[in-house]
Parts: C-alpha cells; sequence; structure tokens
C-alpha cells in the first residue's frame, strides 16, 4: 500500500477507542477507510450492537481493509461502502453517535456540514489532519484549503464545543451541543 504514512498511528487509534467507548457508540461513521485500521478501532469501543459504516472510494484500500475486518474480532460490527461518502451517509436514516472525519481533504467542509445536523446531541466527530504538517498556515493546494477551511467553520460553530489536539498531525474533537 502506498503512503504507509496516512494510516493513523497507534495512539491516535487508542483514542479513537476510548472516545467511542466514552458516548457509547452504537452508530457511527468514518470517511476513509485506508487499510482499516482506524476503523477497526473505532469498532473495538462501541457497543456490543454497534455498527460502523465507514466509507472510501478507493477499491484498492476497501479490499486491504475487507481482509483486515475478516480477521477482527470487531470486524463484523462494520459495514463498509464504496463510492462517494457525501452519497453514502444519505443512506442513513439514524442519528450517529460518533463520526471520524479522515478522508478527501478538500471536501472536510462539505463533510462537516453533512455530518453535523446528523449527530445526537452529545455525539462526537472527529477530525483527522487539522494542522496538516503546518500547511493550513499557508494553504495552496486544495487539501491545505479544505482543512484550512474547516477548522475557521468549527470555531464559529455554535452547534458543537470542540477543542483541537496535537496528536500527530493535529485532531480536532467536537460535542454535539
Amino acid at each position: 500500500m502506498a503512503n504507509p504514512g496516512m494510516m493513523v498511528g497507534a495512539t491516535e487509534g487508542r483514542l479513537l477507542t476510548i472516545l467511542a467507548r466514552l458516548c457509547n457508540a452504537r452508530l457511527a461513521v468514518e470517511i476513509g477507510t485506508f487499510t482499516g485500521y482506524s476503523a477497526l478501532c473505532i469498532a473495538e469501543g462501541m457497543a456490543d450492537d454497534g455498527k460502523l459504516v465507514t466509507c472510501d472510494i478507493d477499491p484498492d484500500a476497501v479490499a486491504i481493509a475487507q481482509r483486515y475486518f475478516a480477521e477482527s474480532p470487531y470486524g463484523h460490527r462494520i459495514e463498509l461502502k464504496l463510492g462517494p461518502a457525501l452519497e453514502s451517509l444519505d443512506t442513513l436514516d439514524s442519528l450517529i453517535d460518533f463520526a471520524f472525519i479522515d478522508g478527501d481533504k478538500e471536501n472536510y467542509p462539505a463533510y462537516w456540514e453533512k455530518l453535523v445536523p446528523m449527530m445526537r446531541t452529545g455525539g462526537l466527530i472527529v477530525v483527522d489532519n487539522v494542522l496538516w504538517s503546518g500547511k493550513v498556515l499557508n494553504p495552496v493546494e486544495s487539501s491545505d484549503r479544505g482543512i484550512s477551511e474547516l477548522n475557521a467553520r468549527v470555531v464559529k460553530d455554535e452547534r458543537v464545543e470542540a477543542v483541537m489536539l496535537s496528536v500527530r498531525d493535529g485532531v480536532t474533537v467536537a460535542l454535539k451541543r
């Protein structure tokens, strides 16, 4: 798999597990599956009857993730949707307890705007790469601009209470009011 640095690390993986457990997640969503490690971390923290819907557009990444899901005791909690995440989110008809945004950086603002109304009160939205190796300070590429725009939105969004943590490349944790 190309770009192994894109994978969530062990520290952030534990954070995802703990946050999913803290909010007693029964329905979780992940945007950007990659190898499936972060999905497995979220699924581990979920309630026994929980379901994680993870979305990705890369069939090669999905194949790798599915292999790991099949080998995991938490894999049965994960439903993988291949296709555009915004379309996959449209298929959900229940309030979401936990969301993790980590794919398609230029569309971070669109995912945020789609997810916030779909979250239950007390639900958590976790966003990865919000520091983006400092590129958010002088955004040039579309991915830089997407993350920078999201960061500005989160600060002003009265629907959530949020904190940016310096874990790995920056993680925002937002609590839906």
